[in-house]
């Protein structure tokens, strides 16, 4: 049975750059629900329409990695992608698929190779079949040390796709306790659909160590955005773009000054639109938690002022979604007095039209995980964990003018 989200939402839309209108919205039932104790979701918007769930879900003695696609509006019969007893299960770090032209589908999860609880590295398969049936897995990073290898971000490139990931082998302690043995480093390479990958690439010798990255398409290049770690440990959103075959140096879209000598597990997030951007953070210098965007019209070659997003007390765990005429759906997760609650804003490039609106109640637990959103047409589609006794993965949508 459905359950309805019964939460209003009002919107004030910014109708040609002054007149504001206030419209009423509401958040659609229930419409996909995974198997109890899932989570881990992620969202992939087709060229054509589609909307593509992964998941990861308790299997036997192990975990199994599902695919669900959305097509107008129905969700087909979930598929296991591949099941196993070694995954890397993490609420902040889970897999992820793209779509390539002619119905190619390449995933990525994350797989244990030793005792350390962090030793693990990043597994890819290809499918040209839609996921009915995939290839042998291999690893897209020639290293092949008991480090830790994930928060991978990927998107369609060429006859393939391009990968981002936070990569442990400069670090030789046993886990998160030892980081002072060595550097997180962010790193690049591209995979085929034929299965095999390209030398990987240094592209910022100290990262922190365990927040998400993202990666899109930017005018004819590529775009990647993670959290920098400085020596000082000042950890500030940087970016580096692929253009005409070679990475730039890293550049902060914003100077915060996040002094946190630890890792927060709160990345950043990108959209794109050819040559329009638009990056969305959290971060808490002096301990004032803020979650801001800042958008680009040169593919990510310098960013305009940040804009605060939140409603005062935040958690981060974003996401954005651009939409036509130079406006953005950004997603976050926002105490409340009670627990928590995954919050929605349209805004525009000058900040303004900032009125959000609740998807659901949540937790702020790690179990809740990071809520997920792709855009198809009119729809906003979101994805989030439900904690709870029958938790688990699930999908809602809401119809935007």
């Amino acid at each position: 049975m459905p359950t309805k989200l019964l939460v209003s939402v009002l919107l004030l839309v910014v109708i040609g750059g002054c007149e504001a209108l206030t419209l009423t919205r509401e958040v659609g039932e229930v419409e996909f629900s995974a198997g109890p104790g899932s989570g881990e979701p992620n969202l992939f918007a087709t060229s054509g329409g589609r909307v593509i769930l992964t998941w990861l879900e308790p299997a036997e003695d192990g975990h199994a990695l599902r695919v669900a696609v959305r097509e107008r509006g129905s969700w087909s019969e979930p598929r296991t992608v591949v099941q196993g007893r070694d995954f890397f299960v993490n609420w902040a770090d889970f897999p992820s698929l793209v779509e390539l032209d002619g119905g190619t589908w390449i995933v990525h999860w994350l797989e244990k190779v030793a005792a350390n609880p962090y030793a693990y590295h990043v597994l890819v398969s290809v499918s040209h079949d839609r996921g009915a049936s995939w290839s042998e897995p291999f690893s897209p990073h020639t290293d092949r040390s008991p480090t830790e290898h994930g928060f991978v971000s990927m998107v369609a490139w060429g006859d393939g796709a391009a990968l981002v990931w936070l990569d442990g082998r400069q670090m030789t302690g046993a886990g998160h306790d030892e980081l002072e043995r060595g550097d997180m480093s962010l790193r690049a390479t591209t995979v085929s659909a034929d299965g095999t990958s390209s030398s990987d690439i240094l592209l910022d010798g100290r990262t922190c160590e365990c927040c998400q990255t993202a990666l899109v398409r930017a005018g004819d290049g590529l775009l990647a955005a993670y959290r920098d770690r400085s020596a000082e440990e000042i950890r500030d959103i940087a970016v580096v773009r692929f253009s005409d075959g070679v990475w730039s140096e890293p550049a902060h879209v914003a100077d915060d000054g996040w002094y946190y000598p630890g890792c927060p597990v709160n990345g950043p997030q990108l959209s794109a639109r050819g040559d329009t951007v638009v990056v969305v953070w959290f971060t808490a210098p002096e301990n004032v938690a803020a979650v801001y965007a800042a958008f680009s019209f040169d593919a990510g070659k310098s960013f305009g002022r940040r804009l605060r997003i939140d409603d005062g007390d935040p958690l981060g765990r974003v996401d954005v979604e651009l939409l036509p005429a130079g406006r953005a759906v950004v997603t976050w997760l926002e105490r409340t007095e009670t627990a928590a609650e995954i919050r929605a804003r349209m805004i525009d490039t000058r900040g303004e039209g900032k009125r959000g609106w609740t998807v659901t109640a949540t937790s702020e637990s790690r179990a809740s995980g990071l809520p997920r959103t792709a855009r198809v047409g009119k729809d906003i589609v979101f994805a989030w964990t439900l904690v709870g006794e029958g938790g688990g993965v699930r999908v809602a949508t809401l119809e935007l003018d």
